[in-house]
This record gives structure tokens, C-alpha cells and sequence, in this order.
């Protein structure tokens, strides 16, 4: 899974499409991804500048969708491995990556199929988000992260779920919400789980991570004259937050 906040304005009608089914739409989806001002001008460059070197480096891409993140990662001599709940989204990873990148299928909800300290880096690029409950997901990083090992994680600012939702929820309370964004002519349902700062913050610390650092970047400056429209829009309300930590030594 791999989120994308471009032309995201309306509620959600589900219609003949689940929501989160990125099965149903991988393909649209990976071109989209490719070129957006969201992913490859604002989220995918900014995530890989908060993890800097990391050449030599065994580094686990964890949501991995069509394999953009990974192949960034494996292109700066990380040694990746990318996991991903969609099939439909790893048959399009496969395709970028051949065999350069192991890619495996695995739910974020349930245990990862790693021994324990396998990784230095895990990346958690626009995933957490989809899960009501941050705490499994976060412990099994954290196991299969050896100690000292990094996590670099970006969510959803939470100031998005107040600019589509007529009605704003508690904002000290988790809530979900409902969304659709449109691409290659479908209107893709989504939903997603919004939580306030100090939640994320208590969670991280809950499953035995230090914050090292916490950023709102902004998207690249080309960006301007390839999206105009949305460029405006997305450098005076933050559409995400960026999350760097250290998995806790014992």
C-alpha cells in the first residue's frame, strides 16, 4: 500500500469497489504514483532525504505498493526487501524491480515473516494510516529492527481529515474516514484512520521507539510549474508528517 493525497476532495460512495482495494486499481494506481505531485515531488523525496545513506545498509520497505520506494532505496545501494498486503500491487513491483528487490506478501495486521534484528531500516511511507490499531504493526518493526536500527514513517497530517470532513471529529480521538480519490477516469473509495499528534508520538514510545525527529517538508520546487494548481494548495496546508526513530536498545 502506498498512499496518494492528489484530487482527494470528495466523500466517499464505495460503489462497486471495496475500500483500500488496491487490487482493483493497481495498475492506475502505479502510473499515477509514478509521476504525482503528491509521491514523487513531495512524500517519495522527502522520505528518502530523512534516511540519507543508506548504501550497504538492509533496509525493509514495509507497504511497499508498486515498488517506487524500494527501487529508489535499492538504486542508493540499500539492500531492500518490499512487502505489501495487495498481490495486484506487488505483480507491478515485480515488474519494476525483477529480482533486485525480495518482495513478499504480508498484512501489517498480522506477524512479519522475519527473524528478529533482520533489518537496519524499516520504511514505513504512507501505511500506518490504514490501520486502526498502530500497536501490532509497531512491535513487529521494532522486533525485526536490530537495536539501534532506524524507522522512518510518514502518516497523513492530521489537518487533512479536517479539510474533507463536513462534520470534525474529536481530535483527540481516533476515528476513521471515508474519502475517494479519482484517477485514470474511476473513482477509487479509501479510508483511512486519522489520530492526533500526541497519539502517534505516545505509540511510538509505547512500542519502544525515540523520536529523533519530527518535519512538515515541503514538495520539491519544480513541482510548481509541472502541478500549478495543486502546488499552491498543498505548501500552505501540510498534507503530511514525517517521523524519524530509533528502535530502543533492550
Amino acid at each position: 500500500m502506498r498512499g496518494m493525497n492528489d484530487g482527494f476532495l470528495n466523500t466517499a460512495d464505495e460503489g462497486t469497489l471495496s475500500a483500500n482495494d488496491y487490487d482493483g486499481f493497481a495498475a492506475a494506481y502505479s502510473a499515477e504514483n509514478d509521476d504525482s505531485l503528491a509521491n514523487a515531488y513531495y512524500e517519495r523525496p522527502a522520505m528518502l532525504a530523512l534516511a540519507g545513506e543508506v548504501s550497504g545498509r538492509k533496509v525493509l520497505d514495509a507497504g511497499c505498493g508498486a515498488g517506487a520506494m524500494s527501487a529508489a532505496l535499492h538504486d542508493r545501494g540499500a539492500v531492500v526487501t518490499g512487502i505489501d498486503a495487495s498481490a495486484g500491487m506487488l505483480d507491478h513491483a515485480r515488474q519494476r524491480l525483477g529480482d533486485e528487490v525480495d518482495l513478499r506478501q504480508a498484512d501489517l495486521n498480522d506477524p512479519l515473516p522475519f527473524k528478529d534484528s533482520s533489518f537496519d531500516d524499516v520504511i514505513a511511507s504512507l501505511v500506518l494510516h490504514y490501520l486502526e490499531d498502530w500497536a501490532p504493526a509497531l512491535s513487529e518493526m521494532r522486533r525485526v529492527l536490530r537495536p539501534g536500527g532506524r524507522l522512518f514513517a510518514s502518516v497523513d497530517h492530521p489537518i487533512v481529515a479536517y479539510n474533507i470532513q463536513e462534520q470534525r471529529p474529536n481530535y483527540f480521538e481516533t476515528t476513521s474516514y471515508g474519502f475517494e480519490w479519482e484517477f485514470g477516469g474511476r473513482r477509487i473509495p479509501m479510508r483511512f484512520w486519522r489520530r492526533s499528534l500526541q497519539q502517534m508520538l505516545d505509540e511510538f514510545a509505547s512500542a519502544g521507539f525515540r523520536l529523533t525527529s519530527i518535519t512538515e517538508p515541503q514538495p520539491l520546487t519544480e513541482a510548481r510549474d509541472l502541478h500549478p494548481e495543486d502546488f499552491l494548495r498543498v505548501t500552505t496546508s501540510p498534507c503530511f508528517l514525517f517521523f524519524a526513530l530509533e528502535a530502543v536498545q533492550g
